[in-house]
């Protein structure tokens, strides 16, 4: 009996509003756009473009949160992204590079990058906030002085099939993401090195003291970040077949909105990479509907906005309400014992019943 109601209620916490909520906003959001305007939100169409389209997305995401499980915001994913998308256009079209060379030179410049901004954080002792901000302004003065502020055209045949060829109907780069979240799922949750990552972020000084060297975590998983975000701009260039210089710091606010509404789901408050994912495509089903029914084209950095808000109140919510919870587990059994049963002090323990909680 005793299994079962163990069973039972390990099944109503997995489907708790408070363990899932995106899903069921999501559920929400669907219903409600699905009697708007079935005529075009339930378009197979539009659902492949949305697939299609956040995958890039995702893969910000991702470069975004492996950072952050360490502890170390990256606020200079959208140059970095941007830098990225530029710099795969220059060596193609200004230096004649082929792109099957240029596109391993962009990510070991985006390793670069993250290795400069861990330096900077680790070495400097510079908050990460301050760190990646003044990254993010000198990447995008680089940006603009390779392109000259202009979309860099004429890039080489072949390169766009990187970001818009199909297999089965589903384009590349929604394969390359679901690669890259299963990747950083299994070293987040299956790894040692996972284990070292989340023990930097959340507890640097246990994490040491335990033999974890947090600076090269922390070093490492802004290199990783680096590399994502390269991959990223290349295939934003790929799809788009221009180097634009302003689309990809546009992806700071998603990114970082998905990651922080991603870690109030199934993790109780900790950045996780199916939290993320699924917040990518609620955030972006939500926008889609709105653009559907006609609403300005501001609404997504409004509705972004709001989300991250909303996101980031939630997870701290999440960690402060799972602080409780352990710390009333971790109560003694003596001083429960101390106590009657209806909660008052006995004369055995007066001082065991009147001291503070740890």
């Amino acid at each position: 009996m005793s299994t079962e109601t163990s069973v039972r209620g390990g099944w109503l916490k997995a489907l708790s509003f408070r363990n899932i909520s995106a899903i069921y906003i999501f559920l929400i959001i669907f219903a409600i756009f699905s009697i708007i305007t079935p005529r075009t939100f339930l378009q197979e169409g539009v659902w492949r473009t949305l697939l299609d389209a956040q995958a890039v997305t995702v893969i910000a995401a991702i470069a975004v949160m492996i950072p952050l499980v360490t502890g170390s915001f990256n606020l200079a994913i959208g140059a970095e992204v941007g830098f990225a998308g530029i710099l795969i256009a220059v060596l193609q079209v200004r230096i004649g590079i082929p792109f099957a060379v240029a596109i391993p030179l962009t990510l070991l410049m985006g390793a670069l990058i993250g290795l400069i901004s861990g330096l900077i954080i680790t070495k400097g002792r510079i908050d990460s906030f301050i760190a990646t901000l003044g990254l993010s302004s000198i990447l995008l003065a680089g940006l603009a002085w390779m392109s000259s502020n202009k979309q860099v055209i004429g890039l080489q045949d072949g390169f766009r099939g990187i970001a818009t060829g199909t297999v089965l109907g589903i384009t590349v780069p929604t394969y390359l993401m679901l690669l890259l979240a299963v990747v950083a799922w299994y070293v987040l949750e299956r790894t040692p090195v996972g284990r070292r990552m989340y023990a930097a972020g959340y507890n640097p000084d246990g994490a040491r003291l335990a033999g974890v060297h947090v600076t090269r975590v922390k070093i490492g998983a802004l290199v990783a970040g680096g590399v994502i975000a390269a991959i990223a701009g290349v295939l934003l260039t790929s799809r788009l077949n221009t180097g634009e210089p302003t689309v990809g710091p546009g992806l700071l606010l998603p990114a970082l909105t998905a990651v922080f509404l991603g870690s109030t789901q199934f993790k109780g408050g900790r950045f996780n990479i199916w939290g993320t994912v699924i917040a990518v495509y609620v955030l972006a089903t939500g926008i889609k509907g709105l653009q559907l029914v006609g609403a300005p084209p501001y609404i997504s950095d409004l509705f972004n906005g709001v989300a991250l808000l909303a996101a980031v109140g939630l997870s701290q919510w999440e960690k402060t309400s799972a602080r409780t919870a352990a710390i009333r587990r971790s109560l003694p059994l003596r001083r429960r014992a101390g106590r009657g049963t209806t909660g008052i002090p006995t004369a055995a323990s007066p001082e065991r019943a009147t001291s503070p909680a740890p």
